[in-house]
């Protein structure tokens, strides 16, 4: 059996995740009640015109998916007269008190949500079971600066890797090895479940692949042995503003294509022969590339890239497009970096 060639990344991304029963609110206002996924810049989300989007589950058990794209909701910020001191002693946001988004004026009444969900996705009311809804800044995607060299967007951390994969596999040329691409949810929140990296499902994906090629099980940990996977995850670009932030020899610079992510306590997966080899497709593509490592005083985050290399055996390499505000409702990339990575990825799948 051939062996896998694996692009591995995530879909989700911090956010305000609607509650089952969101109708509350008080004072002449109707408000959602929402529960934070993931690690979120929470200031952020205050100020921004909030749309839904996600998926209805009807009682007969089919799936409707549901994208608001008109603003339907606002977390408020408190007025700087009411809350003098917020600027020397910065903002302090409760993430059960002052997250709650306003959605309307009036009295607030149990079915107000569900009803007007129902409008939304063509369904009646009644219909509706259950839902996986969040909010998401209404902003569009937008060129920045006065060369139009920066990407300003919501959730590209990690998206970005997302569709550099699947840009990647349809350009990569034909080879001998087996090309995967296998984005995973959760990554933000653990990786613990069915639809995450550390669930069961690329392992079985690729022993199906290896069997419907006549590999037995022997066959299939061979290609295993052979196989490499790239865990690509966006990385800390320097911010001009915090350069004392960042280790100093190591400091990711946009527009300068994607960077190694090194972390010897195997926050992730990189080591020197799959650091070699993405630098050997980042050269046979004619693509920059750049090394990332936290400093010794200020951890680092992890990503789907250990949990796979422990869970295959396979050796792995981290990899990411540099970019600021991670984690916030909207980051910043360069603009060249995504076509970089896209174009490596391309290079490594077609080895």
């Amino acid at each position: 059996t051939s062996p896998f060639r694996i692009v591995g990344a995530h879909t989700d991304s911090p956010c305000l995740r609607v509650k089952p029963r969101p109708d509350g609110g008080g004072f002449g206002w109707r408000q959602l009640g929402v529960e934070v996924y993931g690690g979120a810049l929470l200031n952020s989300w205050l100020d921004r015109d909030l749309g839904v989007a996600g998926r209805v589950v009807l009682s007969d058990g089919s799936a409707v998916d549901v994208a608001v794209h008109e603003p339907i909701a606002r977390v408020p910020q408190l007025a700087i007269h009411l809350d003098r001191d917020v600027n020397d002693k910065g903002l302090l946001l409760d993430k059960q008190q002052h997250l709650t988004p306003v959605w309307g004026t009036g009295a607030a009444a149990d079915g107000d949500f569900v009803n007007w969900l129902g409008a939304q996705a063509n369904v009646s009311a009644a219909d509706i079971a259950w839902w996986d809804l969040c909010l998401f800044d209404t902003t569009k995607a937008a060129l920045l600066g006065s060369d139009r060299s920066l990407l300003a967007s919501a959730r590209l951390d990690n998206q970005l890797s997302c569709w550099a994969a699947v840009d990647a596999l349809t350009a990569a040329a034909a080879s001998e090895t087996t090309s995967v691409i296998a984005l995973f949810d959760h990554e933000e929140v653990g990786s613990e479940s069915a639809s995450g990296a550390s669930g069961p499902l690329l392992s079985t994906v690729l022993e199906r692949l290896s069997a419907l090629r006549g590999a037995d099980r022997e066959g299939f940990h061979r290609a295993l042995a052979s196989s490499s996977c790239v865990s690509a995850d966006n990385a800390h670009a320097v911010h001009p503003n915090y350069p004392e932030r960042h280790e100093p020899g190591h400091r990711p610079l946009v527009n300068r294509g994607p960077a190694i992510k090194v972390n010897a306590n195997q926050r992730y997966a990189t080591n020197a022969e799959t650091a070699a080899a993405f630098q050997r497709a980042c050269e046979r593509a004619d693509v920059p590339w750049q090394v990332f490592v936290s400093r010794n005083n200020m951890p680092c985050g992890s990503t789907i890239g250990p949990l796979t290399a422990t869970a295959l055996g396979i050796p792995t390499v981290d990899v990411g497009v540099p970019q600021l505000s991670m984690h916030s409702a909207r980051e910043l990339c360069g603009v060249h970096d995504p076509i970089y990575l896209a174009q490596a990825l391309s290079a490594y799948f077609s080895e």
